[in-house]
């Protein structure tokens, strides 16, 4: 599997902003989705962006004009802007991945560990 990670969770104010990363270990194509998805303590892992080969990013409504879902095809990376941040943003953040590896383009659906953004005041 193609492993992912991410990276710049953190402590933010109410109103603040956060942007996340998550890059791939290796050289990937043919994607067909990339994604952030997040998961608050008790509940269960919810979409908060998604991007589907052949079709527009959709986000959450909850997320809607605050959050922006980017990438970097060269880099292999995959980003979240989170902009007016709200202490219901609190959560562990994980990124997800479904493509083809360039070694041997081999099918992957990957996620990443997760990284923790936390709003509070």
């Amino acid at each position: 599997q193609v492993q992912l990670m991410e990276s710049g969770g953190g402590l933010v104010q109410p109103g603040g902003s956060l942007r996340l990363s998550c890059v791939a270990s290796e050289s990937i194509f043919n994607i067909i989705g990339m994604g952030w998805y997040r998961q608050a303590p008790g509940n269960e892992r919810e979409l908060v962006a998604r991007f589907l080969s052949g079709s527009s990013t959709n986000y959450a409504d909850s997320v809607q004009g605050r959050f922006t879902l980017s990438v970097d095809n060269a880099k292999n990376q995959l980003y979240l802007q989170m902009n007016s941040l709200r202490p219901e943003d609190t959560a562990v953040y994980y990124c997800n991945v479904i493509g083809r590896r360039v070694r041997d383009g081999n099918f992957f659906n990957s996620w990443g560990q997760g990284t923790q953004v936390t709003v509070s005041s």
